[in-house]
């Protein structure tokens, strides 16, 4: 029986086989892939919002101020009671005094300090310089200690009653915190700018001592009550959202607890990480149904893969088919020998296509970890695909014998029908389509504005892109048909290796004409993807070098910036100090031009040019000379008051700090000491870390001001990161198509194999050169890759261009996103178009040396 012996026949054509395989295994790759993308989306938004929240905010938050303190040891004694049964460790408690003013260190009673006690505090977290923290007592910033001579030892008072002994110093908590004490920035680190340099905070050693303290110095309240749980980050959204119905849970318990007791309003319950839950699965939500329509035009075109691979079938098994469907098979049983004969090879290459979209996931997708149930989907995605291919492919086969062997040969039907589907204007309703996806697109980042924490979503904008790409490949298809229809008018035998590639190719036009679009698609898409993905990622890094200035910006004390306290040695080798005046329409920046290149970040700036107008601004004449920044022709020379106008020696569209506002760069030199004094704003640019700065910065007895900013905090990263997952996939769907289209060429090759085999032993015999056979199948081959290449990086690298702008998560910040270079990827595509020809070049001359004429001829 022939379906018995199917899977054996099937060898007789291992590149069927192999194409089957291979179009099973994209096709199951690319929806498996589409449900993975979503997930680890997920997976990276909560990764991303966990290095943003406080290490002690991702379970519940007990918090209050102004606690009795008769009260306090009950709601501690609550929620470690209630907190296991939740599966919580015990909570990280902290307890501070209110500022205890006219406490008194050696008799002088000018002191305020605040008692305090964290858990864990003193057991790694505090670094201790002098003394101990075993004994009971209290442990004392060095700023205050250093600053007044106050020695382990001592005993403060208070109005008289002695406070526990100072068993230790502790160096004073860096501002910012580090990240343990994150949650406890506004308790346990003292401002120095803003407070009195005699203000301290006092830790207690353990908790005994913190209540022996409040109890003798007769505190009646404890100013604030904290109290949070250190948990290990999730991972996932699913792990996040466990966290968040137990600590829901834990804060009803203990609510209820604490109500029992008539202390229902003792303390109150947060879930501060609730937010960023659901930031997490609004960034899933929003990758997954923007790239669905490209999850199903990937499916569609496996699909049609699969049904091209049962159309080659079954022109390879015509006599076969006929003999048996002449014996009595019905279409069924012919569909099911087909099933029988590759449905082996599909299924395997399914299997495969799924485990490698898995395995491959940290390659393609976003760096976050898969939800719970994310592979079971996938799986079930894949096994959907590989029914319907395989329903599909014993469709076609009895579709197609039923027509023929059953109702005969209809032929001026089936003509009429052929025609009229090839002379459809199918690139007018994709053009269409693309075109209300370009209305959707202009408006699309008019959600884009500071606290929106994820762009809007609109599936249809987003598959722009890949219409327009689509409609310009069924256009360059429909033109190189009419092209090959008329091209029997060519008279070219004077170069008969290009007479016959014309000659070729106008003989097999519907299989040019399909390389041609699917090339020019998975081109294409492949260029819009990577550069709308890597536009956006660079548009994070270009307005964050902008908006900061440098890697870390800080306003310092005018003394830095006037020269009257020199810069700390560790910074001073990748740090600046620029002046900032406004009131006259103008932002004007005051640099240093031999130091600014150390510490400013340039972006898309360049640098030569930057360097030349800085060491132009010390040349002589009339006025202030200046580096106007901004488009604005009819912008004013006036700097600020009691200062000469700007004479402009050069512009820039846009300079760190001013953006592409209208502005000037004057140097510091410029200006007059008194000039310097009246600067109200001095920021230090740095390469340095923000603790380096802040704590080189406190070396020399310089309080930095409440205005800081680094280039990873400057933005909201997360909205750049989900329309660059989102076009990543659409990256990932032009490789695959890439893969197809190549596929497609061999394919298209290997059917014409015994034609182009006769026709070149043929050729040779006449006394054509193998060289010049050998030119004529790479000019067909070269053809038709390098109009797919050309066509389809113009077209992608024209509307990745055209799209970069509009999907700005952050339009409202200077400059806009832009198209990075596209000249890599443009080099790699034609490198890989080069390799394929060679390759498909070399199949086709092979045919032809290791062809036996006269079987040809006889067959």
């Amino acid at each position: 029986m022939p379906w018995r012996a199917a899977p054996r026949a099937a060898l007789s054509s291992p590149l069927t086989l192999i194409i089957a395989a291979v179009t099973a295994l994209l096709a199951c790759f690319l929806g498996t892939a589409a449900v993975l993308q979503a997930s680890a989306a997920g997976g990276a938004a909560v990764k991303y919002q966990s290095g943003l929240a406080c290490p002690d905010y991702y379970g519940p938050i007990f918090s209050k101020d102004n606690v009795p303190a008769a009260v306090a040891p009950q709601v501690i004694d609550s929620v470690r009671r209630n907190a296991p049964a939740h599966g919580f460790a015990q909570p990280v408690t902290s307890r501070y005094t209110p500022y205890l003013l006219g406490t008194e260190f050696n008799g002088d009673p000018n002191y305020k300090v605040t008692i305090a006690h964290r858990d864990q505090a003193v057991q790694g977290h505090l670094d201790l310089v002098d003394g101990t923290a075993a004994a009971g007592g209290l442990l004392l910033g060095t700023v205050v200690a250093k600053a007044e001579g106050i020695k382990t030892g001592a005993v403060p008072k208070l109005q008289g009653a002695p406070f526990p002994p100072v068993t230790g110093l502790y160096r004073d908590l860096s501002d910012p915190a580090p990240r343990w004490w994150c949650s406890q920035q506004r308790n346990a680190v003292v401002s120095r700018l803003a407070n009195d340099p005699l203000d301290s905070v006092m830790f207690a050693t353990d908790g005994k001592t913190f209540d022996d303290a409040i109890r003798t110095l007769g505190v009646p309240a404890i100013a604030t009550l904290h109290m949070s749980f250190y948990e290990t980050p999730p991972k996932t959204i699913s792990e996040a959202e466990d966290l968040l119905e137990r600590s829901k849970a834990l804060i009803a318990d203990v609510k209820a607890d604490l109500g029992a007791r008539g202390l229902g309003d003792a303390v109150v319950g947060s879930l501060p990480f609730e937010r960023s839950v659901e930031i997490s699965n609004q960034a899933e939500s929003n990758v997954l149904i923007s790239i669905l329509p490209l999850a199903a035009i990937s499916i569609l075109v496996g699909c049609a893969g699969i049904g091209t691979v049962a159309l080659q079938w079954y022109q390879r098994r015509h006599p076969q088919l006929r003999l048996l469907s002449a014996r009595g098979s019905g279409p069924g049983a012919l569909g099911l020998l087909a099933v029988a004969e590759l449905g082996l090879p599909i299924v395997v290459g399914g299997a495969a296509g799924a485990a490698l979209a898995r395995l491959l996931l940290g390659v393609y997708g976003p760096p976050g970890e898969l939800g719970d149930g994310a592979l079971l989907t996938g799986s079930l995605v894949a096994a959907v695909i590989l029914l319907v291919s395989l329903g599909l492919l014993a469709g076609v086969i009895a579709f197609r014998t039923h027509r023929e062997f059953e109702l005969g040969r209809v032929r001026s039907g089936r003509r009429k029908g052929v025609k009229l589907l090839a002379i459809f204007p199918w690139e007018l309703v994709t053009a269409g389509v693309a075109l209300l996806g370009w209305t959707r697109l202009v408006d699309y980042g008019k959600g884009s504005r500071l606290g929106n924490p994820l762009p809007q979503v609109d599936p249809l904008a987003l598959t722009y892109p890949v219409f327009v790409v689509l409609t310009v490949g069924l256009l360059a298809a429909r033109l190189a048909w009419l092209g090959l229809l008329a091209s029997h008018r060519a008279r070219l035998w004077s170069r008969p290796a290009l007479q016959l590639a014309i000659r070729r190719l106008a003989s097999a036009r519907a299989p040019v004409t399909g390389v041609l679009v699917i090339g020019t698609l998975a081109i294409g898409t492949l260029a819009t993807g990577i550069g709308i993905a890597r536009g956006q990622e660079e548009a994070l890094q270009t307005k964050s070098a902008i908006f900061v200035g440098a890697e870390t910006r800080v306003d310092t004390e005018s003394v830095v910036g006037t020269g009257k306290v020199a810069l700390p040695s560790g910074i001073t080798g990748n740090t600046t100090i620029v002046g900032e005046l406004t009131g006259t329409g103008n932002v004007v920046l005051v640099v240093d031009p031999r130091t600014f290149r150390r510490g400013a970040t340039l972006a898309r700036l360049d640098a030569a040019e930057v360097d030349r107008l800085l060491g132009s601004l010390s040349s002589p004449g009339p006025g202030i000379p200046a580096i106007r920044i901004g488009t604005d022709a009819n912008q004013k020379p006036a700097l600020a008051a009691g200062l000469p106008e700007a004479r402009t020696i050069g512009e820039m569209p846009m300079f760190p700090i001013i953006g592409t506002k209208a502005g000037y760069v004057i140097s510091r030199e410029s200006l007059s000491a008194a000039q310097l004094n009246a600067v109200p704003k001095w920021s230090l640019l740095s390469g340095s870390s923000m603790t380096q700065v802040t704590e080189a910065l406190t070396s020399v007895g310089v309080a930095t001001a409440v205005n800081r900013v680094t280039r990873e905090s400057a933005l909201d990263a997360l909205p750049f990161y989900v329309v660059s997952w989102t076009f990543s996939f659409m990256a990932l769907l032009g490789a695959v198509l890439g893969v197809v289209a190549v596929l497609s060429l061999l394919v298209a090759v290997e059917v014409r194999r015994r034609q182009n085999a006769l026709a070149g032993a043929l050729v040779l015999r006449m006394g054509m050169r193998p060289r010049a056979l050998l030119a004529s199948h790479l000019m067909e081959l070269g053809t038709l890759s390098g109009l797919a290449v050309v066509i389809g990086v113009v077209c992608g690298i024209s509307v990745a261009g055209l799209s970069v702008p509009r999907f700005d998560p952050a339009t409202f910040l200077a400059p806009r996103s832009a198209l990075p270079n596209p000249t890599p990827l443009a080099l790699t595509v034609l490198a890989v178009g080069v390799l394929v020809v060679a390759l498909a070049g070399w199949i086709a001359m092979r045919s032809v040396r290791t062809a036996r004429t006269a079987e040809l001829i006889r067959a």
